[in-house]
C-alpha cells in the first residue's frame, strides 16, 4: 500500500543533533527538523548561546531541546557531548555536521599553515569526529541518518572578482579544500554505514545574503541562475527535512547543492 507523501516527511519520535546550531544555517535546520516532530539537541562553542536557543526554539516548537557546549576539533569533547545526548535522549536518530567556518585573511601565499590546519579540523576532521561517535549509537538500532553541510566552494573554482572593492575576506583554498573533503567522506562513508542501515548525505549550500556589500551582492546574484542569494529562515530548511526523513529513505552518498544554481553556470 503507498504511503502518504506528507507523512514520510515527519520526523516525530525522532531524535535530531545539529552541531553549530545556535546561529544562521545552523539554527535554521535546528528549526526545520523540530517543526517537522523532532526532538532536538543543539552546539555552540558558547554554552550561554546554545542555551538561549535552545530556550527559543523549545518555546516556539514545544519540543524538548538540549542545549550542549561543544568543540568538534577536541575529541574529548565531542565524546562528553555524545555521552550527554545518550544519558538525555538514550537514541540518536538524525546528525547534521554543520560546525565549521574559515580564518584568516592571508592571500593563498601567505597563509600560515596555523589556518590550514584549523580550517581542516574545524570542518573536515570535526565531520568525522561527530559521525563516528554518532554511528556508535545508531548501529545499535541498526537505523539513522547523517547529514554533513559542504559547500558549493568544495565543488568548483571561485572567481575571486566577485570579492573586489569591498572588505569581505575571499573564500579561501583551504576551506574549500575542507569541504571537498566532506563531499568525499560522505559518500564512503555512506558506502560503509548502508549495510548496517544507516544513510550518510551532503547538502552543500551556496552564499546566503545577511547584509553584504550591496556591490557583492549585485555580483553574485549575477552569477546564479535565480539571480539572488539564499534566504535565512526559508532556503536550508527543506533539504534537511528532506535528508532526514523517510520521504529520503532510499538516498543515501547524495550530495543536495542549496546554491540557487551558481555551481552550474
Amino acid at each position: 500500500m503507498s504511503e502518504n507523501v506528507m507523512k514520510m516527511f515527519r520526523l516525530d519520535g525522532r531524535v535530531a543533533m545539529v552541531t553549530g546550531g545556535a546561529q544562521n544555517l545552523g539554527l535554521d535546520m535546528a528549526a526545520a527538523l523540530g517543526e517537522a516532530g523532532a526532538e532536538l539537541v543543539i552546539t555552540s562553542r558558547e554554552m550561554e548561546k546554545a542555551e538561549q536557543k535552545a530556550k527559543e526554539l523549545a518555546q516556539g516548537l514545544s519540543v524538548r531541546v538540549l542545549p550542549l557546549g561543544l568543540d568538534v576539533t577536541s575529541e574529548a569533547s565531542v565524546d562528553a557531548a555524545f555521552d550527554k545526548v545518550e544519558s538525555f535522549y538514550g537514541r540518536l536518530d538524525i546528525l547534521v555536521n554543520n560546525a565549521g567556518g574559515g580564518r584568516g585573511k592571508e592571500r593563498f601565499e601567505e597563509r600560515p599553515k596555523a589556518d590550514w590546519d584549523h580550517i581542516l579540523a574545524t570542518n573536515l576532521t570535526g565531520t568525522f569526529l561527530c559521525s563516528r561517535r554518532a554511528m556508535r549509537i545508531m548501529l545499535r538500532r541498526r537505523s539513522g541518518c547523517i547529514i554533513n553541510i559542504a559547500s558549493m566552494s568544495g565543488m568548483i573554482g571561485r572567481d575571486r572578482r566577485v570579492y573586489e572593492g569591498s572588505d569581505m575576506v575571499p573564500n579561501s583554498v583551504d576551506y574549500s579544500s575542507a569541504k571537498a573533503g566532506v563531499i568525499g567522506f560522505t559518500r564512503d562513508l555512506a558506502a560503509y554505514a548502508g549495510p548496517h542501515g544507516i544513510r550518510v548525505n551532503a547538502i552543500s549550500p551556496g552564499g546566503f545574503e545577511r547584509g553584504q556589500p550591496a556591490e557583492f551582492i549585485k555580483r553574485y546574484n549575477a552569477s546564479t541562475m535565480l539571480g539572488r542569494m539564499g534566504r535565512d529562515g526559508r532556503d536550508i530548511k527543506g533539504a534537511v527535512v528532506y535528508l532526514a526523513s523517510e520521504a529520503a529513505a532510499y538516498v543515501t552518498g547524495h550530495n543536495l547543492v542549496v546554491d540557487g544554481g551558481f555551481s552550474v553556470w
